[in-house]
């Protein structure tokens, strides 16, 4: 049976009905499986099936206890088209992979449509209803929304940077006005609303069921990993992997798809001005920085959360490695761990210039918008030790920052709704949240 262990060495475990309504462990650390009911996840095979049910084998190849509450449900009811993702061949070797053409226009809406409707499912069989906490950099908000917005077991707490997200990723979660629906507007950066919501997920003072819909929930991991899946089936040779990068969640899911038989060679992570990945990629030492607003603000983040599970794999138990970072600020993989690191993972940051750059020179060579995350994912700058086709993953619609690219095509212009929005502003400050959803709910 596959049970879920905690990063930092706690003895207790879960199983997967437990897991998927679990966020942070008693210990602080994340969990992760001790196996795989399929341990190579490259002999699933498509055949005929739709996207939709290819992704449900996946999850039964990673559990098989996961067929409990997939086998009848619906895990994308918010796309109103097929959800399989769009492969798109831009020159000779280079593709791109497009995964925002769900109900929200980003990947998120991949790993959250799936968890929504299953954590829904869970809560009503255990008679609770849950309470959602996430912390947002500006898509993973709109999309936990949209995935459980409509349901009746459920209320949703979704903490955002006030005036750090683009008006239109704004929009899509403030307008979405229902009583199970309060949005909060953090006076602070993406990493104070994860710490907040970190520690009202461990605390739970609400005396309910407060379940995690961030990327810090295995399932996030499960759904992530299944586009993979699809995608290294749309070749014959192994390929190398292009993806921008934030809190880690969608690099980590390619190298826990890697681990377990996918040919997927390297693996190469873009980042903004917030370059704690790229540093850390390249010295092995994580040292964040205070957070600076960007022209692709969802890769404003200093501690990304899902490179603990990525640390954890290369060196075990990740508690002193997380009690040094606490401590000092800082904190340095072994020498091992670190080449292991470098043999797979390769970065490169941009700051606002040099994205703006590449969203008007991919336009210029390809007659093709990009957002201005997906565009550090698809630069000519992105180089690989091996030459194998690189796929560049395209992680949301060129709509959600219109006012960016509009400043460097002039003319590309989206217009923003004007419908009614309803969110309160508070400061960063974990107690007057906790207030703040008593009050509401």
């Amino acid at each position: 049976m596959i049970t879920y262990h905690s990063t930092r060495g706690s003895n207790s475990t879960l199983s997967f009905k437990d897991v998927v309504l679990s966020g942070v462990a008693d210990d602080k650390g994340l969990f992760l499986p001790n196996g795989t009911t399929l341990e190579n996840l490259s002999n699933l095979t498509q055949e005929d099936l739709s996207y939709e049910d290819f992704v449900k084998t996946i999850f039964i190849a990673l559990d098989k206890n996961s067929s409990n509450y997939i086998d009848d449900l619906s895990i994308y009811s918010g796309f109103e088209n097929s959800p399989e993702p769009v492969l798109r061949e831009i020159e000779k070797n280079k593709y791109v992979m497009e995964l925002f053409h769900g109900p929200t226009k980003s990947f998120k809406d991949y790993a959250l449509q799936p968890l929504g409707a299953i954590a829904d499912r869970r809560l009503e069989e255990v008679g609770e209803r849950g309470l959602v906490i996430v912390a947002t950099s500006g898509d993973t908000g709109s999309a936990a929304i949209q995935a459980v917005k409509d349901s009746k077991n459920i209320d949703i707490v979704v903490l955002h940077p006030h005036n750090k997200v683009s008006e239109y990723q704004r929009r899509q979660m403030t307008e979405v006005i229902q009583d199970n629906v309060l949005n909060i507007a953090i006076d602070g950066s993406y990493d104070d609303c994860q710490q907040i919501a970190k520690t009202l997920l461990q605390e739970n003072v609400f005396n309910r069921r407060v379940v995690s819909l961030n990327s810090i929930n295995w399932l996030r991991v499960m759904g992530q990993t299944a586009y993979y899946v699809w995608l290294t089936k749309q070749f014959t040779n192994p390929i190398n992997i292009s993806i921008p990068s934030g809190n880690f969640g969608n690099a980590y899911s390619a190298w826990f798809g890697r681990s377990r038989g996918l040919p997927i060679n390297e693996i190469y992570c873009a980042s903004n001005m917030n370059d704690v990945l790229t540093r850390f990629i390249a010295s092995g030492t994580l040292e964040p920085k205070e957070t600076m607003p960007t022209v692709a603000p969802s890769m404003d983040i200093q501690i990304p959360s899902s490179l603990e599970r990525l640390i954890y794999d290369l060196e075990g138990d990740t508690s002193s490695f997380y009690n040094q970072l606490q401590n000092e600020k800082v904190a340095t993989l072994s020498e091992d761990a670190t080449k292991k690191l470098q043999s797979i993972f390769s970065s490169r940051s941009f700051d606002d210039e040099m994205i703006l750059r590449e969203i008007k020179d991919f336009n210029k060579n390809y007659d093709w918008i990009v957002d201005p995350h997906t565009a550090t994912a698809v630069s000519k700058k992105v180089t690989f030790d091996s030459n194998l086709p690189v796929v560049g993953v395209a992680t949301a619609s060129p709509e959600k920052f219109s006012n960016v690219i509009s400043s460097v095509i002039s003319s590309f212009s989206v217009k923003n709704s004007e419908n009614t929005e309803d969110y309160i502003v508070c400061r960063s400050d974990s107690s007057t949240v906790e207030n703040a959803i008593n009050e509401y709910f």
